[in-house]
């Protein structure tokens, strides 16, 4: 029986928003740096994920600012 390894397309999400990869490459961290200079506040976010919707695999940027804790 062969071994079949599948790549699920990555799709990042800022507040609802979906943000296509730029370089399948780059680590999540370095998209999210990537968009940073579009959304400035994703310099204060963390990287969530990856979440399994429809075959994706999900990163969502959360903002750090304004959370207590």
């Amino acid at each position: 029986m062969a071994l079949h390894v599948k790549e699920y397309k990555r799709v990042f999400k800022h507040n609802g928003q979906k943000l296509s990869d730029p370089n399948p490459d780059m680590t999540p961290e370095e998209v999210m740096n990537f968009y940073s200079n579009q959304y400035p506040e994703l310099t204060t976010s963390n990287v969530h994920g990856p979440k399994m919707e429809n075959d994706e695999a999900v990163y969502e940027f959360k903002t750090t600012v304004g959370t207590k804790g």
